[in-house]
């Protein structure tokens, strides 16, 4: 393959590779973490939250894309108005079984990290800026020795920055004993991730794109036009997301409540200006229609009362966790917010566990508006601050890129302006019986009274004369 000029980030950052080999088709470490599971620790653990490692010392809590992209294509960005990013979860290809070797699942991930490539290539200072991670970067336990594998050798050709926020299995620990993990929970995720200084990997040191620098596992990255929260919901494989000590019921902090607060109320005059579109991700998803991994209530309260108190609610929220695409409304104070799940990006694609309601279902606050769509693929997200588009393409093995979900907000008004769909049909309404009329009673004749002769009055005497003098006559 011919080598290319590519970008390189201000501080020196290179995000793909002059000369990127073809897509490998084997492991060059064989995944063996699966037999993990059956460690001590992980037996001892797996229903236990992992401590939430404190951000980088001196970091601020939020990154601008500027100190990540060259000036000229920040300018670009400027000038067009609005920008352009990608985002999709779940992309470690580990998933290997009898049904699925490696090169299958090697192949799987590949081929939505080339589409995504291909549509920065395509698209020049106009294409996608940056691809937002949602979390679940290497299965199965987020180990150092696959990064190579599931994550540098799949995007050695994605020519721009990638910022992640970690999913369950980049926390999850595992140990021959019971008491201590092997590996501290998310040493791998720091190491390359929230690196002090960008460089190479000691993962993949044949590898150009440099270890990011993002400040913690929960960040703001604010970028023209729009600014994403991101939140990390901890290790538990089912059960829901989270965040806090909800209450005391778990033993963490609530350092990222009092984040995510303060974030909000940072970004609320920028938001009520219409200068840009405010967006949270969190890997576990509030939202979802599948039973294993179905929406997490905890999760979801934990986020609406920060809402509530800085009076900011985000425009949209993306998920990964599940492994599918999945698309839900929901109105809050009038307004409406896509949840979109997304965790297609390449880890075994998988059909909701349990009985999936129509699209159109409405539940309390929230529609479901597509049926999931259990395929590999990736958002393309657009916004400029007062608009907001999000489209989900499909990006199998050897077969063009397709879209196949699309819907726009107005952040103005609050409210979807493309990709509503019709509420679900409900029990067919009982036919109106037409009224029978009644039949007209026949008149009855009423009996003729007969006449009553009244009495014959007498007649009366005459009075009689007066007597002369006027006066009244004697009795005798």
């Amino acid at each position: 393959m011919p080598t290319k000029l590519n970008l390189a980030g201000p501080h020196g950052q290179i995000y793909a590779d002059p000369t990127p080999s073809t897509d490998e088709d084997a492991f060059q470490v064989n995944n063996t973490s699966a037999a993990y599971y059956n460690s001590p620790y992980y037996l001892a653990n797996k229903n236990l939250v992992q401590p939430i490692p404190p951000p980088r010392p001196g970091s601020p809590a939020s990154i601008d894309l500027a100190d990540y992209l060259p000036a000229d294509l920040m300018a670009a960005i400027n000038a067009a108005g609005s920008i352009t990013f990608h985002s999709t979860g779940d992309t470690g290809a580990a998933k290997v079984s009898a049904r699925q070797n490696a090169a299958t699942a090697l192949a799987e991930e590949a081929a939505v990290a080339d589409a995504m490539a291909a549509a920065v290539q395509a698209g020049g200072a106009r294409g996608p800026a940056f691809f937002f991670h949602l979390g679940d970067v290497v299965y199965n336990f987020g180990e150092a020795q696959y990064y190579y594998d599931q994550f540098y050798e799949p995007f050695r050709e994605y020519d721009r920055p990638i910022f992640a926020i970690p999913g369950n299995h980049d926390g999850m620990v595992f140990g021959a004993s019971s008491t201590a993990p092997q590996v501290p929970t998310l040493a791998a995720f720091l190491a390359n991730f929230c690196a002090a200084a960008p460089g190479p990997s000691p993962e993949a040191p044949s590898i150009a794109r440099s270890v990011m620098t993002q400040p913690g596992v929960y960040f703001t990255l604010d970028a023209p036009f729009v600014s994403i929260i991101g939140l990390y919901s901890n290790v538990m494989d089912s059960g829901g997301g989270i965040i806090s000590s909800q209450g005391g019921m778990y033993p963490i902090s609530d350092v990222q409540l009092a984040f995510l607060t303060s974030e909000l109320t940072r970004l609320k005059p920028q938001r009520q200006a219409g200068q840009r579109a405010i967006v949270i991700a969190v890997h576990h998803p509030p939202l979802s229609c599948d039973a294993k991994t179905g929406g997490s209530g905890g999760l979801m309260q934990d986020i609406d009362a920060c809402c509530k108190s800085a009076g900011l609610w985000p425009d949209l929220l993306l998920s990964g966790h599940a492994h599918l695409y999945q698309r839900f409304t929901r109105t809050v104070n009038g307004r409406q917010a896509p949840y979109i799940v997304c965790g297609s990006g390449g880890f075994a694609a998988t059909a909701p566990m349990g009985g999936v309601p129509p699209a159109g279902t409405v539940v309390g606050d929230h529609k479901l508006e597509v049926a999931p769509i259990v395929q590999f693929g990736y958002l393309t997200l657009t916004t400029d601050g007062k608009t907001l588009t999000a489209s989900f393409n499909s990006a199998p093995c050897n077969a063009p890129v397709k879209q196949l979900d699309s819907v726009t907000v107005d952040l103005v008004k609050g409210v979807l302006t493309a990709g509503g769909s019709a509420p679900a049909p409900g029990p067919a309404p009982k036919p109106t019986p037409k009224p029978v009329p009644k039949p007209t009673p026949k008149p009855v004749p009423k009996p003729t009274p007969k006449p009553v002769r009244k009495p014959t009055p007498k007649p009366k005497p005459p009075a009689p004369k007066p007597t002369k003098g006027g006066g009244k006559k004697r009795p005798r």
